[in-house]
């Protein structure tokens, strides 16, 4: 895997970019400028960023995992210590499927029906490889989501959830470093 060097990273124009990131040159990034990137952080091959108006805010020391995405309108925060795996996508936005209007960004505007609501991952949160996150969806800080698993609502911290939609299984232990 190759990374994008220092001077690569600051000619995107991101909003903002700490020290010691890595990001894959294989990695689509979308409106950098509303992208904001802590230090210690590394975004493999395939991933998307595509940053909407309010923003991907990442923390530091992060992780996001081959053919990650995270995309929509609404922010998107990921805290301090946290780990995105394989293919698991994060969505600020959505569209309205029910068929009253149409589903598709190449629709005009006024025929779509699109919501859009902020996703906050915590400090020191993994979430498992092929998750969803929806709009609205909150991951508290010190959680772990099982491989697979939709989340569609907030989840409380220190805890461990799986399942479709996600739900509790177990308490998590603190982290002795936090």
């Amino acid at each position: 895997m190759g990374f994008l060097s220092r001077k690569e990273l600051l000619n995107k124009g991101f909003g903002q970019i700490g020290h010691n990131v890595l990001i894959s040159d294989k990695a689509s990034i979308y409106n950098p400028a509303n992208i904001f990137l802590g230090s210690n952080i590394r975004i493999d091959d395939f991933c998307i960023l595509s940053a909407g108006i309010e923003g991907i805010w990442i923390g530091d020391h992060v992780h996001i995992a081959a053919h990650a995405s995270l995309i929509g309108a609404a922010q998107i925060t990921i805290g301090d210590y946290a780990g995105i795996s394989h293919k698991c996508t994060v969505l600020s936005s959505t569209d309205d499927f029910s068929g009253t209007y149409f589903s598709n960004p190449m629709c005009d505007h006024d025929k779509r029906n699109v919501t859009s609501l902020a996703v906050d991952i915590g400090i020191n949160s993994v979430i498992g490889a092929g998750t969803v996150i929806l709009p609205g969806g909150s991951v508290g800080n010190n959680v772990a989501v099982g491989a697979n698993s939709l989340v569609n609502s907030i989840l409380t911290e220190n805890a461990i959830y799986a399942g479709v939609p996600a739900r509790q299984i177990k308490t998590r232990k603190l982290n002795k470093f936090l």
